[in-house]
């Protein structure tokens, strides 16, 4: 333990955790973005002023359909040509439905965002269609800026559960909120980071359930809380969210060993499910998606067609599904090149694999959740998530990466600055990214010669060090007896 952690043990931790969630908070604040950014932020935003202001899940009279707000005279253009369709026909993100138009987005978040419209407008007198800037920043920092900070905060709390040093938890929350895609989504309101700090807020319950198993407990207030978020994310996104709850039970089943606490969290998690349908079905008259039908795409001006909208297999041979899967991940959209410090996970799984450490149920629901939803869209999307940093659905998926990753830097301290290596370009790729904004056209500005030398560094690190076991870390020596 080095000096630093000492400190923190004499009883400093509380005020580190503050300065944690703080900087987050200003991240937050500062990033919300008071304008609509494209079609996919304005298509919920008009679900939420029509719940609040006309009582209704149909958008037609929304100003973000009708006459879209535009954006403020010195807001940032990260391109000259953004945002015209938006601004001259309003969102396309919508169905229509018995002669309606309805967001295509999953409903349960703008309800749950109706609410904060309410008790603003309750407060301030906010009205969407007369302070549209002030609407927009506001659902933006209590949607997309409070996941933020809650998720920060959660993988920092995860991190101490996990054994880690505070300077290692430090540097760990400072690469998923500084050096990932995480910063970028804080600008607009968005379902992915939203399902972020779901995901963090359940690996955190899921490694405190571990702990409290070890030592023979079996709270049920833990597994109604489980459920509950499980059950949540699941409503977030109907491609992420139920291969989520089915990881989760896994790992629940797996850690309680019975069908008492199984039972207690799939009830917990019903309340959400329910919701989710019901009003999925009183939209569309389905159960399943409402955006997966074809026939409520087919509007006048419609950009989607049976052949390009995501759900169904719209692949023209094995061969081009096997290429369009793995560019999900390393292509100049993927996944790994705009979240560089995931490459370290590669070496990590091997390393977990061989050493087995106590978390690693935890770890394999991880890998589960991560590689069934990259599944599930490899087979049924051909659009790269549309226009978008990254692959916005993968978003979540940082959380079980950085469980992982947090694992690896405290049972394998050689791997550390590696870590910081890769944080460190990462960082470069995430400020491009924020500079833009979350629905971005082009690729990120420099990527692949950004992400040639973050690799490049890494390897001749690991040469210079000799092999992959050397056992160096930045912490000092007391970090390699974590």
């Amino acid at each position: 333990m080095n000096g630093w952690d000492r400190w923190m043990q004499a009883g400093k931790g509380s005020g580190v955790a503050i300065l944690v969630v703080s900087a987050a908070i200003a991240i937050a604040m500062v990033s919300a973005r008071d304008y609509a950014g494209g079609w996919n932020d304005g298509s919920r935003l008009a679900t939420v002023e029509s719940l609040v202001d006309r009582h209704t899940l149909i958008i037609d009279q929304s100003i973000f359909v009708r006459v879209p707000p535009r954006p403020h005279p010195a807001a940032p253009r990260p391109y000259p040509d953004d945002e015209p369709d938006l601004l001259l026909h309003g969102t396309r993100d919508k169905l229509l439905i018995r002669g309606h138009f309805y967001s295509d987005k999953s409903p349960v978040p703008a309800v749950l965002m109706a609410a904060l419209y309410q008790v603003l407008q309750w407060g301030t007198g906010l009205k969407a269609s007369q302070q549209a800037n002030r609407f927009t920043y506001w659902m933006t920092l209590g949607s997309s800026g409070l996941a933020y900070v809650v998720a920060v905060w959660c993988v920092f709390q995860a991190g101490g559960v996990l054994g880690l040093p505070v300077s290692l938890r430090l540097i760990l929350v400072a690469s998923l909120g500084l050096a990932t895609v995480a910063l970028t989504y804080t600008r607009h309101v968005n379902n992915h980071i939203l399902l972020l700090a779901v995901a963090a807020a359940l690996f955190l319950g899921l490694a405190r359930l571990a702990q409290e198993a070890r030592g023979g407990q079996m709270p049920r207030l833990r597994l109604v809380g489980l459920g509950m978020l499980a059950g949540l994310g699941y409503t977030i996104d109907l491609g992420v969210g139920p291969v989520l709850l089915a990881c989760t039970l896994g790992v629940v089943a797996y850690r309680c060993r019975g069908l008492g606490p199984m039972a207690v969290f799939v009830l917990a998690a019903l309340p959400w499910l329910a919701l989710h349908h019901t009003v999925n079905y009183a939209i569309g008259g389905t159960f399943r998606p409402a955006n997966a039908i074809p026939e409520y795409m087919q509007w006048p001006g419609s950009p989607f067609t049976a052949q390009n909208m995501t759900g169904t297999w719209n692949h023209p041979s094995i061969g081009h599904f096997l290429v369009y899967a793995a560019a999900l991940l390393f292509g100049k959209r993927g996944f790994f090149g705009h979240n560089l410090p995931l490459f370290l996970t590669l070496p990590g799984l091997v390393a977990v694999r061989r050493q087995r450490p106590f978390e690693l149920p935890e770890i394999l629901g991880g890998v589960g959740w991560f590689a069934g939803t990259w599944l599930v869209y490899a087979v049924t999307s051909t659009n790269y998530s549309g226009v978008a940093a990254s692959i916005r659905w993968f978003v979540p998926l940082l959380v079980p990466a950085y469980f992982l990753l947090a694992v690896v830097l405290r049972d394998h301290p050689r791997y550390q600055w590696d870590f910081l290596i890769l944080s460190g370009w990462g960082a470069v790729v995430a400020g491009l990214m924020w500079w833009k904004g979350p629905w971005m056209k082009r690729m990120v500005p420099f990527f692949w010669p950004v992400q040639a030398a973050a690799l490049l560094s890494w390897i001749l690190y690991r040469i210079w060090q000799g092999s992959w076991g050397a056992r160096t870390s930045p912490m000092g020596k007391g970090s390699d007896q974590l």
